[in-house]
């Protein structure tokens, strides 16, 4: 799956990336606590998220995800989104609550393998 096919399933809003959408994505990981995404630790994967704090950015940049999804509604301020662009990373918004979004993505064919 690319970061382009995730977009489309949840109809998110690209804040920042669009010219990396074609990045291919293995696996995703949905949660708010960034120590479990630590352990999660999976290459080339999609973060969805509500939690909107620059944490979460440093936490992508150390596991290698390509991909932020900020589930209902929440927004990154402006310095967020700027470190994700010194980062190149893709940082997307969607309404889905993050239990749909991550099922959505699921039906797709992502999956979020074992730990």
């Amino acid at each position: 799956m690319t970061v382009r096919d995730a977009r489309d399933i949840l109809g998110a809003r690209v804040l920042v990336g669009e010219e990396f959408l074609d990045r291919e994505v293995k696996s995703a990981c949905g949660s708010d606590m960034m120590s479990d995404v630590l352990a999660f630790s999976k290459d080339h994967s999609i973060l969805i998220t509500g939690l909107c704090n620059p944490q979460v950015i440093r936490t992508a940049e150390m596991l290698d995800i390509v991909c932020l999804i900020f589930v209902r509604g929440k927004k990154p301020d402006e310095a967020m989104l700027e470190m994700a662009r010194e980062r190149e990373l893709v940082v997307m918004a969607t309404g889905h609550r993050m239990f749909s979004a991550c099922g959505m993505l699921y039906e797709a064919g992502l999956h979020g393998g074992a730990i």
